[in-house]
């Protein structure tokens, strides 16, 4: 075994590591019952499936064609940072907004606080 064929092995693992998460993402985000529990699905998983995906991509040109793309880089980082807090502002606009949870959820910790703007509303 020589440095190509673990090279590629990574590769490889890298990108079908990455298309597994990006699968069970989808598959939670038909199968979860509430939007909660499918931004929770969407925003993990897809970040991790997808940073997976492009860092295989970035280890691919770099190591087997000698080019270094940095905007693959920046991409990683982009997508690290934003993808959590946007998965996180879209729960708490569906909260707010008056989406309930499902029935089965057993804590709800964001019912004092609203509570509690409800009554200084008034």
């Amino acid at each position: 075994m020589n440095v190509t064929e673990i090279i590629d092995g990574l590769i490889v693992l890298l990108v079908m590591a990455g298309a597994l998460l990006t699968l069970i993402s989808a598959i939670g985000a038909l199968r979860l019952p509430d939007v909660y529990m499918r931004s929770h699905a969407i925003g993990k998983s897809t970040t991790l499936g997808m940073i997976f995906i492009l860092t295989g991509t970035l280890f691919y040109f770099w190591l087997k064609h000698h080019h270094f793309n940095s905007r693959l880089l920046l991409a990683i980082v982009f997508i690290f940072l934003t993808s959590p807090v946007s998965a996180h502002l879209i729960s708490r606009a569906a909260y707010y907004s008056g989406v309930r949870p499902w029935e089965g959820t057993v804590r709800d910790d964001l019912a004092k606080q609203r509570e509690k703007l409800a009554k200084r509303a008034k």
